[in-house]
């Protein structure tokens, strides 16, 4: 055949195999020679061994194919031109993939230098040409079989570590389904750790520690430990973490962090009782519940075992999340549990808070039906029925407000007020509360206007559940004391309430403002109340943007509650003594009463009078409008339930009269929902009150009208 012919033939061989697809199954052959002919004549003899020839005509070509592809055997000419054979073997022999790939030389020259050349550049064999087929056959063999044995080993190996893979991934799963059933047995945060101390020994570890936080500010924690074998801790069952300074930093970084601590080396500890020096490893990971670590695991490997590596931690990680998840669900589970009981608590103290003024009022109301009324204990039972009423009251209100609270919709009615008037004269209407019960009270602090911006009632309503608390947990003989400061750099009022009384607990400081909390009162609970007061100041004071705290030394050495609200402004000029008055002021007012109800017109009229003020009545909105342009009283109470033109109707019409527009006008009605509240403040009332009134809430409400009005007059040119 000729050189020309060879070299078509040659070249339809390249294009079937490169079309042709690749048997996985035969080894590829590398045929290297600058002389098609000779390309030929190897394809030729090797052909029958059924293997995948490949061929290139220069070193270049050859090296491009090594690239791609894997060879069983490269047959490679020695005389080439550009790129001789022995610079493509070394360059072969330079590359990972290729350089233990077996290359047998041909050559026409024999000489021995040729051939020690050969050897040097890697060559496995050398082949003088003109090649005997047989030898060329039976040697090419010999390497296609060791490659196809090299294949099969590694296909072995290969299998054998895929299936290590899946027995370890099983003997991983079967283990965290285990952990999993095993913790979601824990009834408590106490249970889990107990069996999770346990699920790690000793397939994970050689010892295990788990650490908890116990509450919700993290002072104190939970925590178990366990160990694989005790003979190999020196007869120790169980590891302590406070014992371990060291460890103990370290697992309050993850606490802090929230992410894993590994060490493979841990320090050396001088301590002769330490076990330090039997630790080997360790892994530290967080429990991690809401995006926050609560707790953490700790996983210790004796020096004596194989050091923890970082392929260990993943199942490790898996299993602190899986805790993760159980231990918010126990967490829930008790708040649950914990809510429940508080519950209960609550249903029982409210019922025998309850029925303690029902039982007063009840027997007072008989003794009235039996005695004359000139008799002079009539003025007792009277007194009897109205003091046990108005704890009733106070009960049920500060109920309704919690539930209000709980769900967001207080609603405050804020105007710029003096502060510091509202802090003195709800000291003044509690005074003689107070006084009452033998205690001493006294009040310090600025004497000059604090302006904020802030609903008066409820600030008064926060102060006085202070002053109750104190003068209920304060025995006779005590002293509360209230003292009023200014921060004018920080612009912020300080509220302070101190008293001498029975004091806070140190475990109760964490969780005093939270509703139905109460400290340990006895069956008897002589101080009664339903553990509201204090929730109500909290919520109370952050609507307006404040913050209270409260302090105690401990057990019967006293309280202290401190209220920090921002002001707006101080002025210089002191306020005179005689402006701070108690709620029933001496000061008195021009009072419309608009009121359909005949009865409670005249009654609201008659006690109003007693107190000294001018008040005239309407039954209808026309009369009452019409009477108050006469008039012009100060303060206007009116019913929303008018027939014809209801209240909202004539509140409207007050406000958009320039002559009447400033008059503080009253809401009087049956209706005490919060949306009830927010139509009468949104038509223009400055108050609402919920039917029936007492004459202590009518006083009050005077008073507020009293600083809203004084707090015009200031303003006004």
């Amino acid at each position: 055949m000729s050189a020309i012919g060879a070299k078509s033939h040659i070249e339809r061989r390249e294009q079937e195999e490169a079309l042709a697809p690749v048997d996985s199954k035969v080894e590829n052959i590398l045929l290297i020679d600058d002389l098609p002919e000779n390309l030929l004549v190897y394809q030729t003899i090797l052909e029958e061994l059924g293997q995948n020839l490949m061929i290139a005509r220069s070193g270049e070509e050859a090296l491009k194919l090594l690239l791609k592809h894997d060879f069983a055997v490269i047959l490679l000419d020695v005389n080439m031109p550009t790129m001789d054979g022995f610079e493509t073997a070394f360059l072969i022999r330079r590359r990972r993939k290729s350089a233990r790939t077996p290359i047998i030389f041909l050559t026409a020259f024999t000489d021995e230098v040729g051939m020690i050349q050969s050897y040097a550049n890697g060559a496995v064999d050398y082949l003088p040409t003109p090649v005997v087929p047989e030898v060329l056959k039976a040697k090419v063999r010999v390497f296609i079989e060791l490659s196809q044995m090299r294949r099969q080993a590694a296909l072995q190996t290969e299998e054998r570590v895929r299936r290590e893979a899946a027995e370890e991934a099983a003997r991983d799963s079967a283990f965290l389904v285990k952990a999993g059933e095993d913790l979601t047995r824990a009834q408590s945060q106490l249970e889990l750790l107990r069996a999770l101390v346990q699920l790690p020994l000793p397939y994970l570890s050689d010892a295990s520690i788990a650490w908890v936080k116990k509450d919700e500010i993290g002072v104190d924690r939970v925590e178990c430990s366990a160990v694989a074998d005790q003979q190999m801790w020196d007869g120790l069952s169980e590891i302590n973490i406070t014992d371990l300074p060291w460890l103990k930093k370290a697992a309050e970084e993850v606490f802090v962090t929230g992410e894993v601590h590994y060490m493979n080396k841990v320090p050396t500890s001088s301590v002769h009782s330490d076990i330090t020096p039997a630790i080997g490893s360790v892994i530290i990971l967080p429990l991690v519940v809401k995006g926050q670590a609560k707790g953490c695991l700790v996983l210790v490997r004796h020096r004596s075992s194989t050091a923890y590596q970082l392929n260990d931690i993943p199942l490790a990680n898996d299993l602190a999340y899986r805790v993760g998840v159980v231990l918010e669900n126990v967490m829930l589970m008790e708040k649950i549990q914990e809510a429940d009981r508080r519950k209960d608590e609550f249903l029982g103290m409210l019922a025998h808070e309850l029925r303690n003024p029902l039982g007063p009022i009840y027997n007072a109301i008989q003794l009235q039906k039996l005695i004359r009324p000139e008799d002079p204990r009539m003025a007792d039972l009277r007194d009897i029925i109205d003091r046990q009423a108005r704890h009733m009251s106070r009960l049920i209100d500060d109920l309704l407000d919690a539930t209000r609270l709980a769900h967001g919709k207080i609603l405050l009615r804020k105007e710029r007020c003096d502060l510091n008037r509202i802090v003195h004269q709800t000291v003044a209407d509690y005074r003689a509360i107070i006084e009452a019960s033998g205690l001493q009270l006294t009040m310090s602090g600025s004497k000059v206007p604090v302006w904020i911006n802030g609903d008066p009632t409820r600030l008064v309503q926060a102060i006085g559940n202070l002053l109750h608390n104190a003068n209920k947990f304060t025995k006779a003989g005590g002293t509360i004391s209230v003292s009023f400061e200014i921060n004018k750099k920080e612009k912020m009022a300080r509220i302070t309430v101190a008293d001498t009384g029975i004091g806070i607990e140190p475990k109760m400081l964490s969780c005093i403002f939270g509703a139905f909390r109460q400290a340990e009162q006895g069956l008897d609970r002589t101080r009664g109340g339903l553990g509201l007061g204090l929730a109500l100041v909290k919520g109370l004071v952050e609507l307006h943007n404040g913050k209270v705290h409260a302090a105690s030394p401990g057990a019967d050495r006293g309280a202290e509650f401190i209220i920090l609200l921002p002001i707006e402004h101080v002025e210089n000029t002191k306020v005179r003594n005689d402006s701070f008055t108690p709620w029933n002021s001496d000061k008195k007012f021009r009072v419309l009463v608009i009121e359909d109800n005949r009865d409670a017109a005249s009654s609201a009229k008659m006690l109003l009078h007693l107190a000294g003020h001018d008040v005239q009545t309407a039954a209808t909105a026309l009369v009452g409008l019409e009477t108050a342009r006469i008039f012009r009283p100060q303060v206007i109470l009116c019913d929303i339930g008018l027939p014809e033109v209801d209240g909202y109707q004539v509140v409207r019409t007050i406000r958009q009269d320039a002559d009447l527009s400033s008059m503080y006008v009253i809401a009087l009605t049956g209706y005490g929902r919060e949306i009830d509240q927010q139509q009468s403040l949104d038509a223009g009332f400055d108050l609402h009150l919920t039917k029936p009134i007492d004459f202590i809430s009518l006083r009050r409400a005077l008073a507020l009208a009293d600083i809203k009005l004084d707090s015009l007059d200031t303003r006004a040119p």
